[in-house]
């Protein structure tokens, strides 16, 4: 049996996942033992090939990296995770830890870092660039007033996922089937939108949401 680290990616673009695969399988230490590109063939290859560390995207193509992560930590089958994105980690890196994540690297980062990175999850210490540490350790230390938060930052997990696949022109009822939820929870949330985002009605939501994802996400 191979002493390497198990590394399995799961990103929707296949470019991507050659790419971060070349760069795995260089090291004497570690290797790709499965890829996947989406919530589905994430869980499957978690199950079927007990990955070490999974890489996961955060927006994966008809599905929510931010829910596949929270389900293979849930499972307790010892994977680790590390969130990869092209979004900063302002935008998305303490929800991504909320999740159960162990790290966050952006995509134009990986190149460089990304064995470094899964070496330091694997290590059992949690991975993050050193202004995301500032971010997330002035709160704890209770200097928030220097870090305001806005009205997305108040958003649950939730909320924002639906939020995010609102600026994607999708419709309520596609944004259950992606979460796995009933169309009225997804109305619910649509609610708990409009009143902290301080939105008059639907219409108002749903263009708040695809010019914020087009100004933040793209």
């Amino acid at each position: 049996m191979s002493d390497k680290s198990r590394v399995l990616i799961v990103d929707d673009h296949p470019v991507l996942r050659r790419g971060l695969a070349m760069l795995i399988n260089e090291e004497a230490d570690m290797e790709v033992c499965g890829q996947a590109e989406d919530l589905t063939g994430g869980l499957e290859a978690c199950e079927r090939l007990k990955p070490d560390i999974a890489l996961v995207d955060i927006s994966l193509h008809e599905s929510d990296g931010i829910e596949l992560m929270r389900q293979i930590v849930s499972r307790e089958s010892g994977t680790l995770v590390l969130a990869v994105s092209m979004h900063e980690e302002s935008v998305y890196a303490e929800r991504a830890l909320r999740a159960g994540a162990r790290g966050y690297i952006t995509k134009r980062a990986a190149e460089d870092r990304i064995t470094e990175a899964i070496r330091i999850v694997l290590g059992g210490r949690v991975y993050l660039s050193d202004e995301a540490k500032e971010r997330l350790m002035a709160g704890f230390v209770g200097q928030a007033d220097a870090l305001p938060l806005s009205p997305i930052d108040r958003l649950s997990d939730r909320e924002f996922e639906v939020l995010r696949l609102l600026g994607r022109g999708w419709r309520p009822g596609r944004v259950a089937e992606a979460l796995n939820v009933s169309i009225k929870t997804v109305e619910t949330y649509q609610a708990n939108l409009k009143e902290k985002l301080f939105l008059p009605n639907a219409d108002a939501l749903t263009e708040y949401a695809v010019a914020w994802c087009k100004a933040n996400l793209e």
